[in-house]
C-alpha cells in the first residue's frame, strides 16, 4: 500500500513558472474561447463597434480567469493504492483500490484521476470525482490482469484539476508506486507415490537411517527448556557447565528443478510458445515438491540458482515452503531466454552438489548436449526429463523423430525421459512418468521416482 499528497495545488517556488504550466493546461474549449475574444476585439476595433468589443472582451477574459483561479486554488489531496494481490498468475486478475482524501480545508472541484498502467495490463483507467468536501474520502478501485509473465509499474497517479466551465485542466502526479508481479501459471500435480517423500526423509530412509541414531556425539551448552534427560554428564565435568545432547535432525529429501532457457532452444514466443510451458512446468514442480516436504533448488542452464537459506541453493529446509515457493516464482516472473548455446554449467554445479531428484524441462537438444544431459544422470539419484520440440509447439505438428531419438539416448543413460507435444498438460505426464518409472525400477529393491 502506498500513499502520497499534493499539496496546495501547485508545486514550485517560481510562482510565473506555475502560471505558464496554466496556461498550457487550456483545454481545446479555453483555447477556442481565447481566439474568438481576440477575433472579435479586432474585429471590433477594425469596424468600431464598442458592442463586440465587450462581447470579444468577455470570451478573452473567461478562461483567462479560469486559469487564475484554477492556479491559486490551495488545498493539499492525499491519494494511496492497495494492490491485492501482488503477486498472480497469468491470466489471474488482481484488484487496485485507489483512495482520495482532501486534506485542506476546502472543498475541491471537478478532480479526474488516471493511473498509469503498463499496456500489457489494460487500458489506463480513468475516473472523475465530481466533488470532495473538507476532509472527505473517495474509493475507486480497477482490476488488471496480464497473460505475459513479468514484473509490472502501477502508477504514478495523476490528478487533473478542472475549472467549471471546462476551460483549463492542471495535471499533477503523485509519485508513489506499486509493482505487480505476474508468475507463471502452476497446475496441480498428481500425488504419484514418490521415492523417499515419507516424512520428508532424505534421499531413500536408507541414508537417514544409516546417520541418523539416538543421540549425536557432540553437546551443546544446555537450554532453557531442555529435557534434563538428556544432559550429557560426562561434557558438563568437562566444560564446567550443563551440557546436552544434540537431537539428530532427520536429513530431508533434496530435489534439483533444471530450466533449460536457452535460446537456441526454443523457436517461438507468446503464451503458447514452447518456452513458457517450461517456465510454467518448472513452477509447477517447485510448488509441487516443497508441498511435499522436499526442500527444492531450482536451477537454469546458467548454473545460477535462486539464493536459499539451505546449503548449495536448497530452499524450503528452514524458511515457510510458501516463503521459498514465493521466492523461486518470483524469479521465474522475470526469467528470459540465455545467450549460452550449453548445459555445462549446469552439468559442473550437479557436479558439486547433484545427489537427491532432478527434474529437468529441456528445449532443443544437438546430439553434443543430449549426450552432456545424460552424464547428468550419474550424478543423481532419480532423474525426470520433459523434452519438449519447439518446432512442433510452432506448427501444432506432431513430436519429430529427432526428439524421439533424444529421449531414448536419455532413457538409456538412466533417465525417465518423456517427450512433450504440442498442448500437453503435465499433470498427465507426470503421471506418466511416475509410471514409466517405476515400470522401469520393478526389478530393483527400491523402487519409485520422486
Amino acid at each position: 500500500m502506498t500513499s502520497a499528497a499534493v499539496p496546495d495545488g501547485q508545486r514550485g517556488d517560481d510562482d510565473r513558472g506555475g502560471l505558464r504550466a496554466a496556461l498550457s493546461g487550456l483545454t481545446t474549449r479555453g483555447r477556442s474561447f481565447l481566439a474568438a475574444g481576440v477575433a472579435a476585439a479586432v474585429c471590433a476595433y477594425v469596424l468600431g463597434q464598442a458592442d463586440l468589443l465587450r462581447v470579444g472582451l468577455l470570451l478573452a477574459v473567461l478562461p483567462l480567469v479560469c486559469v487564475l483561479v484554477l492556479h491559486r486554488t490551495r488545498y493539499r489531496v492525499a491519494a494511496s493504492r492497495l494492490l491485492t494481490p501482488q503477486r498472480v498468475e497469468t491470466g489471474t486478475e488482481a484488484r487496485v483500490q485507489l483512495r482520495m482524501e482532501n486534506v485542506s480545508k476546502l472543498p475541491t472541484g471537478l478532480l479526474m484521476l488516471q493511473d498509469h498502467v503498463p499496456y500489457m495490463l489494460g487500458s489506463r483507467p480513468r475516473f472523475v470525482l465530481d466533488r470532495v468536501e473538507a476532509g472527505g474520502r473517495r474509493e475507486v478501485s480497477y482490476r488488471v490482469r496480464s497473460d505475459l509473465r513479468g514484473r509490472f509499474p502501477l502508477g504514478p497517479l495523476q490528478l487533473r484539476l478542472s475549472d467549471p466551465f471546462g476551460m483549463c485542466e492542471l495535471t499533477r502526479s503523485f509519485s508513489a508506486y506499486d509493482t505487480l508481479t505476474v508468475v507463471p501459471r502452476t497446475e496441480v500435480l498428481p500425488p504419484v507415490g514418490l521415492f523417499g517423500e515419507a516424512a520428508g526423509h532424505g534421499e531413500g530412509q536408507r541414508r537417514a537411517l544409516a546417520l541418523s541414531g539416538d543421540d549425536d556425539v557432540i553437546p551443546r551448552a544446555y537450554r532453557h527448556g531442555d529435557d534434563l534427560r538428556r544432559v550429557h554428564w560426562r561434557s558438563t565435568a568437562r566444560y564446567g557447565e550443563l551440557m546436552v545432547r544434540r537431537e539428530e535432525q532427520p536429513q530431508r529429501a533434496r530435489c534439483t528443478v533444471l530450466l533449460d532457457t536457452r535460446e537456441v532452444a526454443y523457436r517461438g514466443a507468446g503464451p503458447d510458445s514452447a518456452f513458457e510451458w517450461a517456465v510454467s512446468g518448472t513452477a509447477s514442480a517447485l510448488v509441487h515438491m516443497l508441498e511435499r516436504g522436499y526442500t527444492v533448488r531450482l536451477l537454469t542452464d546458467t548454473g545460477s540458482a535462486v539464493p536459499g537459506e539451505g546449503s548449495e541453493g536448497f530452499g524450503g529446509s528452514v524458511q515457510d515452503p510458501a516463503d521459498s515457493a514465493g521466492l523461486m516464482m518470483d524469479t521465474l516472473a522475470v526469467v528470459d531466454h540465455s545467450e549460452g548455446a550449453g548445459l555445462s554449467r549446469a552439468s559442473d554445479v550437479l557436479r558439486a552438489g547433484g545427489d537427491g531428484l532432478l527434474v529437468a524441462f529441456l528445449g532443443d537438444l544437438d546430439e553434443e548436449q543430449a549426450a552432456l544431459v545424460a552424464r547428468m544422470r550419474g550424478r543423481t539419484g532419480a532423474a525426470v526429463a520433459f523434452v519438449l520440440d519447439s518446432g512442433a509447439w510452432l506448427t501444432g505438428g506432431s513430436v519429430s523423430g529427432a526428439v524421439e531419438d533424444r529421449v531414448r539416448q536419455l532413457r538409456e543413460a538412466g533417465w525417465t525421459a518423456l517427450a512433450v507435444p504440442p498442448g500437453a498438460r503435465l499433470a498427465e505426464l507426470w503421471q506418466q512418468a511416475a509410471g514409466a518409472r517405476a515400470e522401469a525400477a520393478a526389478d530393483t529393491p527400491y523402487g519409485g521416482w520422486s
